[in-house]
């Protein structure tokens, strides 16, 4: 299965900028060693924003949860983290569908 994932990071008063560059720095090795390993298809930074975007192929929904519990910057900061997930599908097979649905 295919899913978007959208990673909005905030973070606290307590925190620096420099704290947050530290766990952004362990996260951006933990995700570029799952798109290493296939997890991840591919990875998007927002320009100017606190924001990414992953596509992730995983077997389950139960995965993404799974993931994101052991995400380096969800456990030092997940409560600043906010993640929304889709779920997303090929559009080449949309398209199929979509044509065999014509005849």
């Amino acid at each position: 299965m295919l899913f978007h994932l959208e990673f909005t990071v905030g973070y606290g008063a307590a925190m620096s900028q420099q704290d947050l560059f530290k766990i952004w720095a362990e996260e951006a090795k933990a995700a570029l060693a799952a798109k290493d390993a296939g997890v991840v298809i591919d990875l998007w930074k927002a320009a100017g924003m606190r924001k990414v975007f992953a596509i992730l192929k995983v077997d389950s929904a139960d995965v993404i949860d799974q993931i994101s519990f052991d995400l380096p910057i969800m456990k030092e900061m997940g409560q600043h983290v906010d993640i929304k997930v889709t779920a997303v599908r090929r559009y080449e097979d949309f398209a199929s569908d979509v044509g065999q649905r014509l005849t």
